[in-house]
């Protein structure tokens, strides 16, 4: 016992390393040092609903705009925005996104987001494939957040795998037009257009066919089909026509009638070579038809020198300005969206 409280020698004893050991023990002792998150000074809590946005990451300038576009925003409840912003958060959204988004939809964080909110999120991003596309898609139609979710969005998903759209095929269409789920509708009459346009399942514009005809009104559909009657199609014919060319369903039936005129009146091309052999001299009819303005009289007027596309310019401004008199007493009527 002795030998073991026996101080060693002052030969065997190492002061240096008896001193260095005593000052690790010493600072061992006391109490770790504070991280830089607990030395710096915490954030205030938001006086208002611009303090939360700036928090949040808005800048100055999307604080302005989305108080110009939505005022109200201003005296919103600040525990329900910030519940709002962090589920915009965990989608990716940002201050910049959020601007775009209260453009789009003024009232859109005045509405509930969170009824069904993991299930939503969830089905989202299996449809979609990632957050980042599911990001694109809340910033072109922000209302998909609000939708029913059992009864609109997933039955809307499931009418158009039963049409043969597959979920692959359908997200380009949902970003292209952003209502898309919104304002479908398939009645008995829209499926045998559909059917009669010829178009197989299995065809690269199959999906077009069935979502412009989806998101269409049926007396649209019957007008614009009526229209092209008048020029000497058959009702067949112009299905057939809307199979091989489904954007001709978007352009607006004064276009069509314009252009149908010039080409058929001036350049005395028979209507059905223009529309249903894809191999003709010349531009076809639904070729002709999306084309702008500027490339329409570039393709039928500019090619012609001289008096000829003097006279053909004369016309067509006729023709052109035929349904725009008065134009300063016209009233502009909104059918809907899309056509």
């Amino acid at each position: 016992m002795r030998s073991l409280f026996r101080l060693p020698t002052r030969s065997v004893c190492d002061f240096p390393r008896i001193l260095s050991l005593a000052a690790s023990l010493s600072f061992s002792l006391l109490p770790a040092p504070a991280t830089c998150s607990t030395l710096c000074l915490k954030e205030e809590p938001p006086q208002d609903s611009a303090d939360l946005l700036r928090q949040w990451g808005c800048s100055d300038d999307d604080i302005s705009k989305l108080f110009s576009r939505r005022p109200s925003l201003r005296g919103a409840n600040l525990a329900q925005l910030r519940l709002k912003l962090q589920i915009l958060t965990d989608v990716g959204i940002t201050g910049p996104d959020l601007v775009k988004v209260i453009h789009c939809r003024p009232r859109f964080l005045s509405c509930r987001i969170d009824n069904h909110l993991e299930d939503r999120l969830q089905y989202f991003i299996s449809l979609y494939g990632s957050k980042e596309v599911l990001r694109r898609a809340i910033v072109r139609n922000p209302s998909i957040l609000t939708y029913d979710f059992p009864g609109r969005i997933k039955a809307t998903v499931d009418l158009y795998e039963k049409m043969g759209v597959s979920k692959v095929d359908l997200v380009p269409m949902l970003m292209s037009r952003p209502t898309l789920i919104p304002r479908t509708s398939l009645e008995n009459e829209k499926l045998d257009y559909i059917r009669r346009t010829g178009v197989p399942q299995n065809s690269k514009s199959y999906k077009y066919v069935v979502t412009i005809m989806a998101v269409s009104r049926l007396t649209t559909i019957r007008e614009k089909v009526a229209n092209l009657e008048k020029f000497g199609f058959s009702e067949e014919e112009v299905l057939r026509l809307f199979g091989r060319s489904p954007f001709m369903l978007t352009f607006s039936i004064d276009k069509i009638q314009r252009n149908m005129t010039f080409i058929l009146g001036i350049m005395k091309l028979p209507a059905k070579d223009m529309g249903l052999s894809p191999q003709i001299q010349g531009p076809s009819v639904f070729r002709a038809l999306r084309m702008t303005e500027s490339r329409f009289l570039k393709a039928f007027v500019g090619c012609h020198t001289g008096d000829v596309a003097n006279e053909l310019m004369e016309f067509y401004n006729t023709v052109k300005g035929v349904k725009r008199l008065a134009e300063a007493s016209k009233k502009n009527y909104t059918k809907g969206f899309p056509f």
